[in-house]
């Protein structure tokens, strides 16, 4: 009888502590941060400008309410293509305004072309949240495309304006020909009675 009581016991103890590790669990689950990416997902970063696009994030609780002063990370990849942050590092660590609001200043491109992550965390009183952007280092190509068209549009102005020129030299040509060629004299006939003279 003993022995079953015990084993009553550790069986009800096993299942309390379990029920509170799922309550638990589940209030964590239910006070999970959410991030919600405002600006930088799937910007195109200027490797020659050394121009980037800074990335911004809204952080609410599981409620909805916006979180003021939760702590957030970016995380820059340390290999590949990449960049760094005002202060030359992968990293940069920043708090939510009033808000909710996070963001990460100073974003530069590095020198290799190509798709990269930026990784960023949040948390707020035991609680935590991260989402994950997408953005490309690339080489403006505007400005080539550009040219092109611009010495394109030069060439077929150019060839036009000869062969306007060109025209207009045939035709003071011909006219000057026509100028100095004299046209055939033509000769006349007026009806009369003929004279007759004596001989010169």
């Amino acid at each position: 009888m003993r022995r079953y009581s015990r084993v009553c016991i550790c069986v009800l103890a096993c299942w309390a502590s379990w029920a509170q590790a799922l309550s638990h669990s589940s209030d964590i689950a239910k006070e999970a941060l959410t991030i919600t990416v405002k600006e930088g997902d799937g910007a195109i970063n200027s490797i020659r400008l050394h121009r980037g696009h800074d990335p911004v994030l809204e952080v609410r609780d599981s409620a909805g309410t916006p979180v003021s002063g939760a702590t957030v990370v970016f995380v820059l990849p340390a290999t590949g293509p990449s960049g760094s942050f005002l202060d030359g590092s992968l990293s940069l660590t920043t708090r939510t305004d009033d808000g909710g609001v996070a963001v990460g200043r100073g974003l530069r491109p590095n020198s290799v072309a190509g798709q990269f992550r930026i990784r960023a965390t949040a948390s707020w009183r035991g609680t935590v949240g991260a989402a994950t952007l997408v953005q490309t280092n690339a080489e403006p190509v505007i400005r080539s495309g550009r040219s092109k068209k611009i010495a394109i549009i030069a060439i077929i102005l150019g060839a036009a304006g000869g062969g306007a020129a060109f025209a207009a030299r045939g035709g003071n040509s011909n006219a000057a020909t026509s100028a100095a060629v004299p046209s055939a004299p033509g000769g006349s006939i007026s009806p009369g009675a003929p004279s007759v003279g004596p001989p010169h």
